[in-house]
């Protein structure tokens, strides 16, 4: 489904600082950039904080950021992760922005009490992980590092809001997490067992204004800077990444700055390799999206 629309530029955030820095700055506004902020998919439940499921397990949700880019989203300028934004560009779902990408701190994360110590601990253990998107990725590269690919076990239960509910809850033995549901959980005792670290991309509508996508990551790059500066002074933006209920249990103060923008070229290379990784890890389908070159794919 294809999603056209006219107006203001429309901005979905990705759980992170910078948009929230450039407009308390006013950066948006001195590129004279006439925009408004959409509900981030980062920030949504789709599967067992949705549902507030009393099982002993929490639901299956085999959809993730890769299908929600293949519906169309209502954005000229949106996040994912940078296989799903490579993938979704290569299918003709939009244009990844060649121009930057942003790294995000990510880890498989475990319960206080769980008896799982160390990476090798997590063999044949269900890892929660949001379907076709950066948890599930992420996940499968790192642990195949250290597992046999028949011991990665992953279980899809939503989107961050669900696997955040579902491991405060005890719903699940572990899960990928980034951003501030990573430093809440930490902050009630979870301990990393993995590190996830991850690339997330930039999609462009196909409809998007290039000098108006221009003047976006030109105000976000002004933000990063004051991040990179004084992060402490920011830091309480990420309560509007979290649910209310939230809020009284945890200390942003102890958060760390999340997502940060890294102002380099997205390559052919990278683009390419990337490729090929999902294909010979058979991720998606056969025939499910068709490969194209990186000029059309990517707005370089």
């Amino acid at each position: 489904m294809e999603v056209s629309f006219m107006g203001k530029f429309r901005i979905e955030p990705h759980g992170r600082l910078q948009e929230w820095v450039a407009e308390e700055k006013g950066y948006f506004r001195d590129e004279g950039l006439d925009y408004e902020f959409l509900m981030s998919y980062a920030t949504q439940a789709s599967g067992y904080a949705l549902v507030q499921s009393t099982e002993t397990a929490a639901p299956e949700v085999k959809r993730g950021a890769f299908e929600n880019m293949e519906r169309g989203r209502a954005a000229d300028i949106s996040c994912a992760c940078h296989w799903a934004v490579n993938m979704a560009s290569s299918s003709g779902h939009g244009r990844m922005w060649g121009h930057a990408y942003s790294v995000t701190p990510s880890a498989i994360v475990v319960p206080a009490e769980s008896r799982i110590k160390k990476p090798r601990d997590l063999a044949n253990v269900e890892v929660g992980v949001g379907y076709h998107s950066g948890s599930y990725f992420s996940a499968i590269q790192a642990l195949e590092k250290v597992l046999k690919p028949d011991e990665i076990k992953l279980s899809y239960i939503g989107q961050p809001q669900d696997r955040l509910a579902a491991l405060l809850d005890r719903k699940v033995q572990a899960a990928n997490l980034f951003g501030a549901p990573l430093y809440l959980v930490e902050q009630q005792g979870c301990r990393r067992i993995l590190d996830t670290t991850f690339m997330i991309g930039f999609l462009m509508h196909k409809d998007a204004d290039v000098e108006d996508v221009r003047r976006y990551f030109n105000a976000l790059q002004r933000a990063q800077r004051d991040i990179d500066l004084e992060p402490e002074c920011y830091k309480h933006y990420f309560l509007k990444e979290l649910p209310a209920k939230y809020h009284d249990m945890i200390d942003v103060g102890g958060f760390g700055p999340g997502e940060r923008l890294v102002f380099e070229p997205y390559t052919r290379e990278m683009f390419e390799r990337t490729q090929r990784w999902m294909e010979e890890s058979k991720l998606f389908p056969e025939g499910k999206v068709d490969a194209a070159d990186f000029g059309v794919a990517v707005s370089v």
